[in-house]
C-alpha cells in the first residue's frame, strides 16, 4: 500500500518554496515507510510513498512508459490472469509488480482496463502529451482518492491531509460541512470530503481532467438480476468465491497475518488462511478488566476472549494478543482523529489503530472479516422489522438528539432532519431493482446499497487510515467485487437460512469452524466495558469546556455537552458501539481535529 498525491495545473505549476514537496511527501510518510518519489514538469507534479508487499526491488513509483507517468495505492489480486492476457497482446514486462501490469493495462485497453481490475486501488496517470490527469478508484472505495479544483488546477491525495498542505486549500468547514458532522457523523456523504470544495472520488468512479474540465465517470455499479441457483448451489458458489478471495489476497513477499475476533467472519478468513499459511499470526484485541465489567446487551451478546481461544486452538495459529486499557485508549483517540483527518469512531477507532500498531512488529500485511456484515445481512437492522420500515439510516436514528447539542441560530441552514432525508432518498434512488420484487426483497435491497454506500464506507476509512497509519496493509477478501455483485441478487431466505444471521456464509463453511463459532450469535466489534473510561473522557470533556476557550462552543451549546457528561443513553449516536462513553470521546476528537488542523468554521 501506498501514498499519492499531486497537482495537474493547465496553466502551469506556480513557484514553490524549497522543501515543499518533500513537506507533502512528510504527510504520506506513514502510508508509505518505505521508499518515495517524485515526477515533475511544467505542468504536472505526482508525489508517491511506497509500502513494499510485492516485489520490493522494483516496482518504483511514480512509474513511466512513454508519454505516462502514474502513482497507484493498492493491489492487484488478478495480476498473473492480466501479465499473461498483455503479454500475449505484445507487452513486454520489466518487474514483477502489479504497478507495472496496471499501467500497462491502461496503456493497452484505456478505462476499459477497471473492468478487467481484481482488487483495492486508487490512482493518476498523466498524459505527458495531452496534458490529461486520469484518476480512478476500485469499486468497493476500499482506497481512498480525495480531490479539489482552484481554478485550472486539479490537486489530488490519498488522504484529506494532503491536499491542506497546498496553500491554495484552506481549512474551512461552512453549513453543509458542519451538518455532515453533526448529523452524519462518523459517517459522511458519499464522495464528499467535509471541507470546502474538498471532495472524494467515489467508489466505482473515474474521472478525467484536461483543459475541459474535470469528468467523472461512474464505470461500476450494482445491477440486479435473477438468481436461479438453488440454495446448495448458491452456497458452493459462495465457498469458492470467498475461499478464492482470501487465497488471492494472501499472495505477498513480505509476513501476512489476519485480525481474529473468535466471530464468524474474521474466523472463516482466519481458517482458510491458516490451511495456507502453517503457524499463521493472528492478532486479537483484549480490553483490560472486560471479563469483570461486560453485561450481555442486544447488540453485543457475549464476550470475545472464549471464541479466540477456541479458534486459535483449532487452526493451531501462532496468538498475538493486544490487551489495551483505558489510558491507551484514551491517549489513541486523538492520534486517531490525526489518522483519519475527521473526527470517527471515537474508542472503535483508537483501539484499531493500537491492535495495527501491534500487528506491524510481526506482520506488514492482514486480512479482516470487515464487510461481511453488509452484504450477507448481519447487522440487527437487517433483521429487525420494526427498524427495517423506518426510514432514514437505521444505524443512526438520533438526528433530533444530535440536532440539540448545535447552537439554535446554526440550525437555519436546513431542517435537520430535511438535511439527512436528502441524503437518505438520494442513496434511494440509485437503487437498481428487478420488477415484480416482493416488499421484502425491494427493502432488502435498499438495506444493502445503504449499507455498502454509508455504514461500509465509514468502516473502511476506520480500516484504512488506522492501519496505515502503522505502515501495516489491511487487505478485506468480503469486498471482492465479484462476492458483492452475486450477493446482491441472492434471495433473503437464502441469507436468512434457518432464520439465523447470515445463515448462508454460516452453511458455507461450517465444516471448517469449531461448532461453537459456526453458531456463535452475531457479536460486533470488542469494546471496553470499564467504567473508567466513561470518567475519563467525561473529565477530559469537562476540562475542556471549562473557560470559553474551547472551538466546541463556536457552535455547540455548552450545557448539552456538560449533561452529557452525566447521561447513560442507550440508544447508539452511531452504529451498536457509539454509546455514551464514545459520543463524549466523539466531541473530544472533534475538538482536537478543529484545533490541529486550525479549523475555520464558516456558517
Amino acid at each position: 500500500m501506498c501514498g499519492i498525491a499531486g497537482q495537474l495545473a493547465l496553466g502551469g505549476i506556480p513557484e514553490r518554496p524549497i522543501g515543499f514537496y518533500e513537506g507533502i511527501l512528510k504527510t504520506m510518510q506513514r502510508r508509505g515507510p518505505d521508499q518515495e518519489g517524485m515526477y515533475s514538469d511544467p505542468y504536472c507534479v505526482l508525489l508517491h510513498r511506497r509500502l513494499s508487499v510485492i516485489d520490493p526491488d522494483n516496482g518504483l513509483q511514480p512509474m513511466t512508459i512513454g508519454n505516462h507517468t502514474m502513482v497507484y495505492n493498492g493491489e492487484l489480486y488478478n495480476t498473473e490472469e492480466l501479465r499473461r492476457l498483455l503479454s500475449a497482446e505484445g507487452c513486454d514486462f520489466r518487474t514483477r509488480s502489479d504497478t507495472e501490469v496496471l499501467l500497462q493495462a491502461y496503456l493497452h485497453w484505456g478505462p476499459k482496463c477497471l473492468d478487467r481490475l481484481n482488487g483495492i486501488f486508487a490512482f493518476a496517470i498523466y498524459n505527458h502529451r495531452a496534458r490529461q490527469l486520469f484518476l480512478a478508484r476500485d469499486p468497493m472505495g476500499v482506497k481512498p482518492l480525495f480531490y479539489s479544483i482552484r481554478g485550472s488546477s486539479l490537486f489530488f491525495g490519498s488522504e484529506i491531509k494532503n491536499l491542506l498542505r497546498f496553500p491554495e486549500i484552506q481549512p474551512i468547514v461552512d453549513a453543509r460541512g458542519l451538518y455532515d458532522l453533526l448529523f452524519l457523523g462518523p459517517g459522511r456523504t458519499p464522495g464528499y470530503g467535509v471541507f470546502r470544495q474538498i471532495y472524494e472520488l467515489q467508489p466505482g468512479q473515474y474521472g478525467v481532467f484536461d483543459e475541459t474540465g474535470f469528468h467523472i465517470t461512474t464505470y461500476w455499479t450494482l445491477q440486479d438480476g435473477p438468481c436461479e441457483d438453488s440454495f446448495e448451489d448458491c452456497r458452493d458458489q459462495v465457498r469458492f468465491l470467498l475461499e478464492d478471495s482470501i487465497k488471492r489476497q494472501l499472495v505477498s513477499d513480505v509476513p501476512v497475518g489476519t485480525f481474529l475476533s473468535g466471530g464468524l467472519d474474521s474466523s472463516i478468513v482466519s481458517a482458510v488462511a491458516a490451511r495456507e499459511i502453517p503457524a499463521l499470526d493472528t492478532y486479537s484485541v483484549y480490553y483490560r478488566d472486560n471479563e469483570k465489567y461486560f453485561h450481555a446487551t442486544k447488540f453485543q451478546p457475549n464476550s470475545d476472549s472464549d471464541y479466540i481461544s477456541i479458534m486459535e486452538q483449532a487452526i493451531g495459529s501462532t496468538p498475538h494478543h493486544v490487551t489495551l486499557d483505558t489510558d491507551s485508549l484514551v491517549s489513541a483517540l486523538f492520534e486517531a482523529a490525526e489518522a483519519r483527518d475527521l473526527p470517527g469512531m471515537a474508542d472503535v477507532d483508537s483501539s484499531m489503530l493500537l491492535l495495527c500498531r501491534a500487528a506491524r512488529e510481526t506482520s506488514t500485511v492482514v486480512l479482516s472479516g470487515e464487510c461481511a456484515d453488509e452484504i450477507f445481512g448481519g447487522y440487527p437492522w437487517y433483521r429487525d422489522p420494526e427498524i427495517r420500515a423506518i426510514n432514514g439510516f437505521p444505524w443512526a436514528q438520533t438526528t433530533a438528539y444530535r440536532a440539540g447539542f448545535l447552537r439554535p441560530e446554526l440550525l437555519s441552514w436546513l431542517p435537520p432532519e430535511e438535511f439527512v432525508d436528502n441524503r437518505y432518498q438520494e442513496t434511494l434512488k440509485k437503487v437498481n431493482k428487478m420488477e415484480g420484487l416482493s416488499p421484502l426483497e425491494s427493502r432488502m435491497k435498499d438495506m444493502m446499497v445503504l449499507n455498502l454506500k454509508w455504514f461500509m464506507t465509514c468502516l473502511l476509512d476506520r480500516k484504512d487510515r488506522m492501519s496505515m497509519w502503522s505502515g501495516l496493509e489491511i487487505r478485506v477478501p468480503f469486498c471482492d467485487r465479484r462476492i458483492v455483485e452475486y450477493l446482491y441478487r441472492v434471495p433473503w431466505a437464502y441469507k436468512d437460512y434457518h432464520g439465523r444471521e447470515k445463515g448462508l456464509l454460516r452453511e458455507a463453511f461450517r465444516d471448517i469452524l469449531p461448532e461453537e463459532i459456526a453458531y456463535r450469535k452475531k457479536s460486533p466489534y470488542p469494546k471496553t466495558w470499564n467504567p473508567d473510561y466513561m470518567e475519563t473522557v467525561s473529565s477530559l470533556l469537562k476540562e475542556e469546556l471549562q473557560g470559553t476557550n474551547s472551538p466546541l462552543l463556536e457552535f455547540l451549546k455548552k450545557d448539552a455537552l456538560l449533561s452529557l457528561c452525566q447521561e447513560n443513553r442507550s440508544i447508539p449516536w452511531y452504529g451498536q458501539l457509539m454509546t455514551t462513553p464514545q459520543t463524549i470521546a466523539w466531541f473530544l476528537q472533534l475538538s482536537h481535529w478543529l484545533k490541529t488542523n486550525h479549523v475555520q468554521v464558516i456558517y
